[in-house]
């Protein structure tokens, strides 16, 4: 697999950096509908238990791996994290 670059402009994630970047090893992008029928431990982690879903347009999609900086939500999910 190639280097992927993540950009995000959300930063007050964990996982924003200088640049726009985001440092999460793994994220999950769903659609809103999904998204906000969740808890915030469903994740990257359990990705692959999921099933895809058409979102129909970019407006009605969103990140699932969000997690405000300074959050006790660090370690929600077992996604390894990103210093």
């Amino acid at each position: 697999m190639t280097n992927q670059h993540i950009h995000c402009i959300v930063n007050d994630c964990h996982y924003w950096n200088q640049g726009n970047m985001c440092h999460a090893n793994e994220i999950l992008v769903t659609t809103d509908e999904f998204g906000s029928r969740q808890p915030d431990h469903i994740d990257a982690a359990t990705a692959k238990q999921l099933t895809p879903d058409a979102a129909g347009s970019c407006m009605a999609t969103c990140c699932k791996t969000y997690v405000p900086k300074g959050s006790d939500q660090i370690k929600a999910d077992t996604v390894k994290r990103m210093p």
